[in-house]
C-alpha cells in the first residue's frame, strides 16, 4: 500500500514547462494587442488594453461573455506563469498561528507513544499548496490544463513545551488533474469541469499511519464573485483487511462512512477586500458531515487576516473519524480566488 508518494520534480523541468506554458498565453496576448492598439482610442493606457487583451483572450477559451472570479484567478495564473520565481498556488495557503477545539482526539494516540495525555486543546494549524502546469496551450479543449498540484497540512502543538512541541498530524496530498471549461452557462454563469487522481497520507507507519487513494470529478460554476464547488470521489479499494500490529493492511477500512462521497463549496469575494468560503461534507447514511466556514479580511498592506470555523468529522486524517469543533485564527498567504 503507497504510504506516502511525493513526486519529485526537477527545478529545470518546473522553470521549463511553466516557461512553455506562459509562451502560449504570452504569444496569444501579443496578437491582440498588437491587433487592438491599431484599431482602439488613442487615449487609452497601454495596461487598459493589456486588460482589455487578457480578458478578451480567456472569454474566447470559455465561450462566454461574463468573466466571474474563477475566470479572473485564470488570467493571473496565466500572467504569473512566465516568471519563472512565481510558484502558482493551488488550494488556499494559511497559518493559523492559535487554533482551539473542544476535544483532541487523545484516543488516537493511546498505546503508541508516550505524549498523549499533554496534548492540548490549543495549537498552530497551517496549509500550504502549489500546482505545476504539465501542458502548454490547449490539450484536448479550448482552453484546458493538466496539473500536478501538492498540499501540506499541519496540525503543530506549538503550547506542549513538556513534549518538545511535536507535529501531531501532518498530511501529504500529492494530485494529478485535468481542468477544462465546457460550453453550458444557465442562468449566464461559467462551468468548468477537473477530473484527477489523489493520494492522501500522514506518513505514519502501523496503526496511526492513515491514508487512502481517490479519483474524483469537481464541477465548478461561476457567477460574478460568486463560485461553487460541487466535489465526489470514488475511493480505490485497499483490500478487506484492517491495519494491524502484525500485518499491513487497509490504515482505515470506514473512512467513506465519515468522510462519504461528496464536497459542496463555495466562495464569495467582494470589494476585492473580504473573502468568505464554505465547505460541505456528509455522508447521508451514517449522518456523519462537517463544516468548515472561513472568511479573510484586510489588515495592513497585502497582509490579510483569516478566521476558520470547523465543525464535525475528519479535519485530519488522524481525526477522520473523531468529531470536534476548531476555531483558528491567523493569516492568509493567499486567497482561494
Amino acid at each position: 500500500m503507497l504510504k506516502l508518494f511525493i513526486p519529485l520534480i526537477s527545478l529545470s523541468c518546473f522553470f521549463a514547462m511553466s516557461y512553455s506554458y506562459a509562451q502560449s498565453f504570452e504569444t496569444l496576448l501579443d496578437r491582440c494587442l498588437i491587433k487592438t492598439i491599431k484599431k482602439t482610442d488613442k487615449n487609452k493606457t497601454l495596461q487598459q488594453i493589456e486588460d482589455f487583451c487578457e480578458k478578451k483572450i480567456v472569454k474566447e477559451q470559455l465561450g462566454s461573455e461574463e468573466l466571474g472570479a474563477i475566470s479572473e484567478r485564470m488570467i493571473k495564473e496565466k500572467k504569473s506563469a512566465f516568471d519563472p520565481y512565481v510558484i502558482t498556488p493551488h488550494k488556499m495557503n494559511y497559518i493559523l498561528p492559535v487554533t482551539i477545539t473542544d476535544g483532541i482526539n487523545k484516543e488516537a494516540y493511546a498505546g503508541y507513544s508516550n505524549w498523549e495525555d499533554e496534548l492540548r486543546d490549543v495549537e498552530t494549524k497551517f496549509q500550504l499548496s502549489i500546482k505545476v502546469p504539465l501542458t502548454t496551450g490547449s490539450f484536448l479543449n479550448s482552453g484546458d490544463q493538466l496539473f500536478f498540484g501538492f498540499t501540506l497540512e499541519s496540525w503543530w502543538q506549538l503550547y506542549t513545551h513538556k513534549i518538545s512541541r511535536p507535529f501531531r498530524e501532518t498530511n501529504y496530498q500529492p494530485e494529478i488533474f485535468y481542468f477544462t471549461p465546457t460550453s453550458w452557462h444557465p442562468f449566464k454563469t461559467n462551468t468548468a469541469m477537473m477530473i484527477g487522481f489523489e493520494h492522501q497520507s500522514n506518513g505514519r507507519s502501523m496503526l496511526l499511519s492513515r491514508s487512502w487513494n481517490r479519483v474524483y470529478a469537481n464541477f465548478l460554476f461561476e457567477k460574478n464573485n460568486l463560485a461553487v464547488s460541487f466535489r465526489t470521489w470514488y475511493r480505490i479499494p485497499e483490500g478487506s483487511q484492517a491495519t494491524t500490529i502484525d500485518k499491513i493492511g487497509d490504515d482505515n477500512p470506514d473512512i467513506n462512512e465519515y468522510m462519504g462521497y461528496f464536497e459542496l463549496s463555495t466562495v464569495y469575494k467582494w470589494n476585492n477586500k473580504y473573502e468568505a468560503s464554505m465547505k460541505l461534507r456528509e455522508s447521508f447514511a451514517h449522518h456523519h458531515g462537517a463544516i468548515e466556514l472561513g472568511i479573510t479580511f484586510p489588515l495592513w498592506g497585502k497582509l490579510k487576516g483569516y478566521a476558520q470555523y470547523f465543525n464535525g468529522y475528519g479535519e485530519s486524517l488522524i481525526d477522520y473519524n473523531h468529531r470536534q469543533q476548531r476555531l483558528g485564527i491567523g493569516f492568509a498567504l493567499t486567497d482561494i480566488l
